[in-house]
């Protein structure tokens, strides 16, 4: 794949790496089907729960009755197993028949008639992670395909494909997602495979200018293990990913699993926050048909949401653990205050104690600060720098306040 290549990155370099598309000015919202459906297609037997467009219509209509569409989510998201298994006679993608017979343009524009986005999957090598047609050697054709069907995002998965051609190919194919003329968001997953097989990381840089999101570890899955798993890898910060994001570009820790099976309220909690705080994207990945009270409460929490999308876009960065039990998490804010979050991954039982002064965690604000708490937005009050402070964290959960300067 790499010698047919060549020429479009030729191109690339005499025009520039840079993706400006206009998106993902902060972390994108909505919803992704993976980790709640993944690859039901047998819509015989489960058809509330199968790949079709019905799926996608039914999540739409919730998301707009329930109140997540004001809320900030707009994305509805399509993942694997949506394609026929073979091309058509030009080489262009072709939905299922049977699970898409209205075609994917229609539900695009079904989409926007609810004020929504569509997005849809795709993958760099020859076929997907299931086994559908890949996108190797049709890259132009797909893009232009997606952006004929008015589609909005693209997630481009990296499975069967030589990950050291992905430094060349996915900035190709962000070249040709914007050459239609048709704005859409583009997923990568180009630093994911390099790690998975142990190659060099390309810059992060480098992929801020080709992608508008980019995973770069493990899938989540709807444990508390996966969750803390995750956050440790983005507390280390190797190659030091956390400067790459900001405004048009930002680190996906995958999808929330917030409204599932495997997480406690709490746990939840803890999920959402830390997503929050990382400037990630915030993709539902549940039944919004199905989904409780709390889990739901907690997903339209706007103090939370504001938190991820402040328009600065930083990501926080970890300012120390105590292995097994707190670690505190700083996230600038463009009002020149802060967000700090507390995690607790101790499960014994009891609430952490944890006492500091704003001294202790690195401000410098010689006349203090007024400190809320984040969820409840809930007044804490003025601390002058070196005053003390005490906070409690719930076992597996966290504790998130705002620091502004006086």
């Amino acid at each position: 794949m790499i010698v047919s290549i060549f020429a479009v990155i030729a191109l690339l370099c005499q025009l520039s790496l840079a993706l400006d598309n206009g998106l993902a000015r902060t972390p994108p919202m909505g919803w992704l089907s993976w980790e709640r459906f993944r690859c039901n297609t047998d819509c015989k037997n489960d058809p509330e729960h199968c790949i079709s467009e019905q799926l996608y219509k039914r999540q739409a209509d919730l998301m707009v009755s329930e109140g997540y569409r004001d809320a900030g989510y707009e994305y509805v998201n399509i993942d694997d197993c949506w394609p026929a298994m073979e091309r058509d006679k030009d080489g262009r993608l072709v939905a299922d028949p049977e699970r898409f017979p209205s075609g994917i343009r229609a539900l695009s524009r079904y989409m926007h008639s609810k004020g929504l986005k569509l997005g849809i999957y795709e993958d760099f090598g020859s076929k997907t992670c299931a086994g559908y047609p890949g996108s190797e050697f049709y890259m132009q054709i797909d893009a232009n395909t997606f952006a004929e069907w008015e589609v909005d995002s693209l997630k481009f998965d990296g499975c069967n494909s030589d990950p050291k051609d992905m430094p060349y190919g996915y900035p190709a194919m962000s070249f040709f997602l914007n050459i239609t003329g048709h704005p859409i968001m583009f997923s990568c997953e180009w630093p994911l495979y390099e790690i998975m097989h142990k190659l060099p990381v390309s810059d992060y840089r480098t992929i801020a200018k080709t992608c508008n999101i980019w995973r770069n570890y493990v899938d989540v899955e709807d444990s508390w293990d996966s969750i803390v798993d995750i956050i440790n890898m983005y507390g280390k910060d190797e190659g030091n990913f956390s400067a790459a994001a900001g405004p048009g570009g930002f680190n996906d820790p995958d999808m929330l699993v917030v409204g599932d099976y495997g997480l406690s309220y709490y746990q939840q909690k803890a999920q959402f926050g830390m997503w929050a705080l990382f400037a990630a994207p915030l993709m539902m990945s549940n039944d919004l048909s199905s989904i409780g009270a709390d889990a739901k409460a907690l997903l339209l929490n706007k103090n939370i949401i504001a938190i991820n999308q402040d328009p600065l876009g930083n990501q926080a960065i970890r300012l120390f653990e105590v292995p097994g039990s707190l670690s505190v998490w700083v996230k600038k804010l463009a009002s020149g205050g802060l967000a700090i979050g507390i995690l607790n991954v101790n499960n014994q039982g009891t609430p952490q104690k944890y006492t500091t002064a704003f001294s202790d965690l690195g401000f410098t604000n010689k006349n203090g600060y007024v400190a809320r708490e984040a969820f409840e937005n809930k007044l804490l009050g003025k601390y002058a720098l070196d005053e003390k402070f005490t906070i409690y964290v719930d076992p597996t959960s966290i504790y998130i306040m705002i620091a502004d300067p006086l």
